[in-house]
């Protein structure tokens, strides 16, 4: 019985963390989720979810998919899924983010780009195919009275 269940359960990844009081500059890439107390120069480029606390202060441009921002970020961010700015997070750069929540109370100082998703179909391309579909019935409706 405890066989089958470990089994069946996805391994987690560990988490990164950079804790309160720390200091780290440099590039960083890591394919899980990022939390940052500390402070944190240079680069972030992430797999998972990138995550600022409270205490935290970031002077980078971050790209991930997934951004939370509680502290202070100083650079631009890029959020290939969204962006989420809670009401003590403070961003003075851009955001390129697919989706985009900002909480009142948040700081931001910059331009924001929302990510565009490819249209399935041209709009009004369901109302053509409608109005074909009932002109091609009363043509056939007609031919089968004539």
């Amino acid at each position: 019985m405890w066989g089958k269940n470990k089994l069946q359960m996805p391994v987690k990844s560990t988490d990164s963390l950079i804790g309160h009081g720390g200091t780290l500059e440099g590039k960083l890439n890591c394919d899980t989720n990022l939390r940052i107390e500390g402070n944190f120069s240079g680069e972030i480029n992430c797999q998972g979810t990138v995550t600022v606390g409270e205490q935290g202060t970031v002077r980078s441009s971050i790209r991930a998919q997934d951004i939370i921002i509680a502290g202070k970020v100083y650079g631009d961010v890029i959020a290939d899924q969204r962006l989420m700015m809670t009401d003590t997070g403070q961003l003075h750069g851009n955001i390129l983010a697919g989706s985009l929540s900002i909480m009142e109370g948040s700081v931001l100082n910059g331009s924001v780009a929302m990510a565009e998703e490819p249209a399935t179909e041209k709009a009004g391309g369901l109302q053509k195919k409608e109005q074909a579909d009932k002109a091609g019935k009363r043509g056939s409706k007609q031919a089968e009275t004539a």
